[in-house]
């Protein structure tokens, strides 16, 4: 049986929104070029910021 690839050989890259490091999932694998939120919530936020609206951190203060 072949031996599992440690999570620390596979690739990752920052979250364009939250610049948290992000690795490589299976799910990816067709896309990871194109792959730039670490999650569907910095990818809304990152599409507020576009808009010039208020993100959801600055609003639950």
């Amino acid at each position: 049986m072949p031996k599992a690839t440690a999570k620390s050989d596979l690739p990752s890259k920052p979250c364009a929104h939250c610049h948290r490091p992000m690795t490589w999932r299976k799910a990816w694998a067709k896309n990871w070029d194109a792959v730039l939120y670490c999650s569907d919530r910095c990818r809304a936020e990152a599409k507020r910021a576009r808009q010039g609206l208020p993100t959801s951190a600055a609003t639950t203060s």
